[in-house]
């Protein structure tokens, strides 16, 4: 059975008291369910909520010794100095054992290149993090040393109109005859009606979700879904 990546990207969303419910509602539900099966070794499920509720949520997993990973959603190129407003990987490695790195809206709104994602990868790596890229098609070029490859297509994001599994499993055999050992996620209006259908696929190991994660109800019906597979 392969392993499945279930992350969560809260994006702008949730302050610190909207974390700490989400994360109290879903915490003890994959681990006292025997039908959400997010406590076995085959899926892992990762929460990337705002820079300003890291710290709480780690306490509160930590605590309560919830089945969950935590990640950011993006990690600063440049390391610890005179760089205001940036997160560097030194500081949020205390924090964080995954980063997502180069989604689409960063490269659209903050003008990300390719050589600044492989630069925030490498930073990550130095680190210990685990850096999850995004890529927006097989042509979009993926750090070496990556393991953790997010297919998400530009019009699928925030749109309500995912790709189709079928395509999304062309995308990620392409990426796997280059990287075979690579895990390729799903990203692109993902929600407990359609995520079955792209787990399914052979190569496309997780899925990366964006609005759908911030109601925990439906993220535990995607998460039991996964289970199931």
């Amino acid at each position: 059975m392969k392993t499945l990546w279930i992350i969560a990207n809260w994006k702008s969303n949730k302050t610190i008291s909207e974390a700490l419910d989400w994360l109290n509602i879903v915490g003890p539900k994959l681990q006292n369910s025997e039908n959400l099966s997010a406590d076995r070794q085959d899926i892992k499920v990762i929460v990337c909520p705002p820079f300003s509720d890291l710290a709480e949520l780690k306490k509160e997993i930590q605590v309560n010794n919830y089945s969950i990973f935590l990640g950011s959603q993006d990690i600063s190129p440049f390391g610890i100095g005179a760089y205001t407003g940036e997160e560097p990987a030194e500081i949020l490695k205390d924090l964080v054992s995954y980063s997502i790195i180069g989604h689409s809206e960063r490269r659209e709104n903050f003008a990300e290149t390719d050589e600044m994602v492989a630069d925030k990868f490498n930073k990550a790596k130095e680190t210990g993090a685990e850096g999850v890229v995004c890529v927006q098609g097989a042509e979009t070029p993926i750090p070496e040393g990556c393991n953790i490859i997010a297919y998400e297509p530009i019009f699928a994001i925030g749109t309500g109109t995912p790709d189709t599994p079928e395509n999304a499993q062309k995308v990620a055999e392409q990426i796997k005859s280059e990287k075979p050992d690579v895990n390729v996620l799903y990203g692109g209006s993902v929600t407990d009606q359609n995520c079955n259908a792209f787990i399914s696929q052979k190569d496309i190991n997780g899925l990366l979700i964006g609005k759908a994660s911030l109601d925990a109800e439906e993220f535990l019906k995607i998460v039991e879904s996964c289970g199931t597979v």
